[in-house]
């Protein structure tokens, strides 16, 4: 299982900061899909995604036990 960490927006339109899917051995675009078409979060575009701390391009294969974290635009003020 992986676990997924959500933040601001996103982990507020899903109620929860975490959740744990089987998606290893999957690119982070094909998890974007299954996300958007999956759960309410909608659209990903101009989502970060972050696999172990470190960003990924959407072509990165998630291995078996990788942390995700889905990081929307930071605004500043």
């Amino acid at each position: 299982m992986n676990k997924i960490m959500l933040f601001a927006q996103l982990k507020e339109d899903m109620g929860k900061s975490l959740m744990e899917v089987e998606v290893s051995g999957k690119t982070v675009g094909e998890l974007r899909v299954f996300l958007e078409e999956e759960t309410p979060l909608g659209s990903l575009d101009g989502i970060m995604i972050a696999v172990n701390e470190e960003f990924v391009k959407d072509d990165w294969v998630i291995g078996e036990k990788d942390e995700i974290a889905l990081i929307p635009p930071v605004s500043g003020g």
